[in-house]
């Protein structure tokens, strides 16, 4: 797997704020766990591809100016780590795990908290 690749695209992707595109990324029975979604929508763990559409829809329509610039990405076995920074330039990293297939199986943001 080319993790820089998949970091580029996932940047691009977010960046157009093209949900089907973000999504493709993601297998279908995908796990995501974040703080920011339990506030958002109750949940800290989205179990599904539709479960996390709604989020991310959701993030978008709040955030029209929401973009990512990645900082890092530290390759490991079947996973990465993206380190990224917002539009806010607030800094955050992501946990990817990838199945035999190439897509994200579970994720995991993290967030540096605000002060």
């Amino acid at each position: 797997m080319d993790y820089d690749a998949f970091a580029i695209e996932w940047e691009a992707a977010w960046n157009a704020h093209d949900l089907d595109r973000i999504l493709s990324h993601y297998a279908e029975d995908v796990t995501f766990r974040s703080q920011k979604a339990m506030r958002l929508v109750g949940h800290g763990e989205l179990r599904g591809k539709a479960a996390l559409g709604a989020y991310w829809s959701r993030a978008l329509e709040l955030q029209p100016n929401l973009s990512f610039i990645v900082v890092n990405v530290f390759h490991g076995h079947g996973m990465m780590v993206l380190t990224y920074r917002n539009h806010r330039n607030a800094l955050a990293a992501e946990t990817l795990r990838f199945g035999a297939d190439g897509l994200v199986v579970s994720a995991s943001a993290c967030h540096v908290p605000a002060r």
